[in-house]
């Protein structure tokens, strides 16, 4: 026994400790020596953050230190390492169960998260999506085939703008029409007069032509208005809602999917640069696994070809993860972004099949005069797959 600890009953924290174990996927650049290193050092430094040869000898070392379960090259210099946690390092909170997989070390090099396993203990307290691809086609009545999504924009407009652009959408057949991710309370077009309006005229729309398509604000906001936006938001009858969980963080979209009773769409401003390259976490990962466990029922992604750099491995990675089995969490819809023209249907849907949010921009607007008439156009070409 280490004689700084002389005081410490393994009795204790055995007792607290439950035999279950979550585990981390990770990816390490380097020589095998290397990458052996890195990998007994997230073991450490994920954990306890102490010199294991000072630890006292028992169940901290053995159960509360990380432990490698497998450790496979998978390329030249490259090398996959499973590592298991004990599922009460988590503390039953997002936040913490995120600080394990991926704290300190989020600042070393040539490490990347690929995947994550969590426990049951995990699932419980973290609740994950609440409505998933499911609970999205039946608010929307469309069992099968695949959604059409867009913003409403350029940022400018004003309130009733932004309703006629809405109400064009809604009446083209455009399911679900979302704020553009830069519209919060800005002067020429403030919350609570546009979503008044963008609602009115969804809602206008839907009783006209039977369709039930909804409308989506952004509740991205100052941590002490988020909520009183979000039910603000739903008492004026928004179908669901947009929020970026990397400028407000995973944990208060974990806690409105909860709370809220609407689906949450998860926009990616400002988490880009932690998934580029072989560092930081996987596209799959982040886009993916994250947004589903922390309560996201839609995830939105840059589509590969468009005018951000992710692959077609990349997109493919979030596809997947977004549907494979995850504890009791549901599948999620990916949303592919960015550049998504008429001509691109068919083969988004040959690529990522039809449970898919199409979401499109300016290719709305490129097909002809008539907004409602280019709106038919993608819708009919979704309806023929």
């Amino acid at each position: 026994m280490n004689i700084f600890f002389n005081s410490f009953n393994d009795n204790n924290l055995n007792a607290c400790l439950s035999g279950r174990r979550f585990c981390v996927v990770y990816k390490l650049t380097g020589l095998r020596d290397a990458a052996q290193r890195i990998a007994d050092d997230i073991c450490a430094e994920q954990t306890v953050e102490f010199p294991v040869r000072l630890l006292p000898q028992g169940a901290i070392t053995n159960k509360i230190v990380g432990q490698i379960e497998k450790f496979e090259q998978a390329a030249e210099q490259e090398f996959i390492v499973t590592i298991s946690f004990a599922e009460e390092l988590a503390a039953s909170e997002l936040t913490q169960f995120l600080n394990v997989v991926f704290g300190n070390i989020s600042m070393k090099l040539g490490i990347q998260v690929i995947s994550i396993l969590p426990s049951a203990g995990i699932f419980q307290f973290l609740g994950g999506a609440q409505f998933g691809v499911s609970g999205i086609r039946q608010l929307l009545g469309a069992p099968s085939r695949p959604l059409l999504f867009t913003a409403i924009k350029p940022m400018g407009l004003s309130a009733d703008n932004l309703a006629e652009l809405t109400s064009n959408f809604a009446h083209g057949g455009i399911d679900i029409i979302k704020d553009d991710h830069g519209l919060t309370d800005q002067p020429f077009a403030r919350f609570e007069e546009r979503i008044k309006k963008c609602t009115a005229a969804v809602r206008e729309v839907n009783e006209k032509t039977g369709r039930r398509s909804i409308y989506v604000p952004n509740i991205t906001a100052p941590f002490d208005q988020i909520f009183e936006r979000a039910y603000f938001a739903k008492d004026n009858g928004a179908g669901a809602l947009m929020i970026s969980p990397g400028l407000v963080g995973l944990d208060v979209m974990r806690k409105l999917s909860l709370e809220i009773g609407l689906p949450l769409i998860a926009h990616p401003a400002f988490i880009g640069g932690m998934a580029m390259n072989a560092q930081g976490l996987s596209c799959g990962v982040l886009y993916g696994t994250l947004m589903r466990l922390a309560g996201a029922d839609a995830t939105i992604f840059p589509n590969y070809g468009g005018r951000f750099p992710l692959t077609a491995d990349d997109c493919k990675d979030i596809v997947t993860k977004s549907r494979e089995p995850l504890g009791n969490i549901p599948p999620i819809f990916p949303s592919p972004a960015g550049g998504m023209e008429l001509k691109n249907i068919k083969s988004m849907l040959q690529n990522y099949g039809n449970d898919i949010l199409l979401l499109v921009g300016s290719g709305l607007f490129a097909q002809g005069n008539s907004l409602i008439d280019n709106c038919k156009k993608f819708l009919e070409e979704t309806e023929k797959n």
